[in-house]
This record gives C-alpha cells, structure tokens and sequence, in this order.
C-alpha cells in the first residue's frame, strides 16, 4: 500500500506527457510531415481520428524481422505524400 501510495506523485507528474498530441498528417503541409520524419529519423504521426503510425527514414529504426516499404499518406495539401518508410513483416517465402 505504501509503495502505491509513493507511487502516485510519480504518476501525476507524467501526465501531462500522456496528454500530449501527436503531429497530425492532415493539419501539416507534406513538406512538414516529411521534414520530421527526416529530422528525427522516426516518428509517430497521426494519420486520421484516433489512428497513428511510425514512420522512419531506414530500416535500422525497424526490428530485426522487419523491413520498410514507402509509406504514402494524406497531408492537408497532398492526396498521396511520400513521407518516409514504414516498417512492415519480412514475408517469409516457401518453397514447395
């Protein structure tokens, strides 16, 4: 109990950090969008309500089982803006 109770200042203290909005694809320019992506090497963008993603410059920014492919989304000037790479599965193929 006293653990939980110690525990709770800590708690109140990040939550402004949890409150925290995300970048929004649809409010920023392509260029933006881009440039943040290439700026931070990574970064998690809001592409629509309630709908997020990872976007990265390389595969390095993936797991080990990963590897990226273009990563295209809407901006509030663009339909269809290249804004970096996501990190998607490794399909394994099987030989039969």
């Amino acid at each position: 109990m006293r653990t939980a109770l110690l525990s709770i200042p800590l708690l109140l203290a990040a939550a402004p950090a949890l409150a925290q909005t995300l970048p929004n694809s649809l409010t920023m320019s392509c260029a933006a969008t881009r440039a943040l992506v290439q700026k931070n090497g990574q970064a998690v963008i809001a592409t629509g309500p309630n709908i997020y993603e990872l976007f990265v410059v390389n595969v390095s920014y993936c797991l080990p089982s990963q590897t990226t492919r273009p990563a295209w989304v809407k901006t509030a000037d663009e339909a269809q803006c290249l804004v970096g790479r996501r990190c998607v599965d490794r399909q394994i193929r099987i030989r039969r």
